[in-house]
């Protein structure tokens, strides 16, 4: 009977070794693919797929996310108006976290700052190319407040937005060159009219007077046309009249922005 246990107890002892031996073998290279197959895995390139940009989580090159945050900002002003610019609502749009506007601009004055920056740049080179080679000084002008008008009618959000002073940050040194800008190309403008060369930064009261003029004129009828305030005039004027034979109208005698004379 003990020579039966003896023998029970060696075998026991055999199996044991056998198995860590089993366990410790590195497996063949046919028994790896064969638990490969059997055990389900992504895809490599699924792996290797970087999330698409402006889907939460996407990674954007040093500068791009500051960019695409502007981007996101005017399609809401745009689409939405000023009420719907928020810095969560510009997140969203971006598809970044809540926490990234505020940390490049932040605070909404900021980014909306930033963003009427956008637009006054935009705005100084559409009156800009106003001023064409080979027009009369007359021409140039009558030019320049159209191309003012027509801004603020292709950018109505956009154009409100630049005279927001109370949603904007004045002190803000993106928007201070920008509106500088120009008011100086204004100031410019004045004093070809006037036939002398103006410095923006310092002004007699007529010259100062001029450029109030032209910008109190521009910027009086184009918030006018926006807000459908006209609709009585243009309703009484001839059929077939239009917004922009009433500005020419308007301009006859000299233009606001620009030479008189031709």
């Amino acid at each position: 009977m003990e020579t039966l246990d003896l023998v029970k107890s060696n075998l026991y002892s055999v199996k044991i070794a056998f198995y860590h031996v089993r366990m410790t073998r590195k497996p063949s290279p046919r028994r790896a693919a064969a638990r490969a197959a059997k055990s389900p895995s992504r895809p490599a390139s699924a792996k290797a797929r970087p999330p698409a940009k402006g889907a939460p989580g996407a990674r954007y090159h040093h500068g791009d996310l500051h960019d695409a945050l502007l981007k996101a900002a005017e399609t809401i002003l745009e689409r939405d108006g000023l009420t719907g610019l928020t810095l969560r609502a510009v997140a969203r749009e971006a598809g970044v976290s809540h926490a990234a506007p505020a940390h490049h601009f932040r605070d909404l004055a900021g980014l909306v700052s930033e963003l009427a920056a956008i637009g006054y740049r935009r705005f100084g080179a559409a009156m800009k190319a106003a001023e064409l080679p080979g027009r009369s000084w007359t021409e140039v002008g009558q030019a320049r407040a159209h191309a003012y008008l027509d801004f603020a009618r292709a950018h109505p959000a956009m154009y409100r937005l630049m005279f927001r002073a109370e949603r904007l940050d004045m002190g803000n040194p993106v928007l201070q060159e920008a509106a500088n800008a120009a008011f100086a190309r204004l100031v410019t403008a004045v004093g070809e009219g006037r036939g002398e060369t103006i410095a923006s930064r310092t002004l007699t009261l007529e010259q100062a007077a001029g450029a109030a003029r032209a910008w109190s004129l521009m910027h009086g009828f184009a918030s006018l046309v926006l807000d459908g305030r006209l609709s009585n005039i243009l309703e009484r004027l001839p059929a077939g009249s239009t917004v922009d034979q009433l500005l020419d109208v308007m301009l006859r005698g000299g233009a606001p922005i620009g030479p008189r004379g031709g």
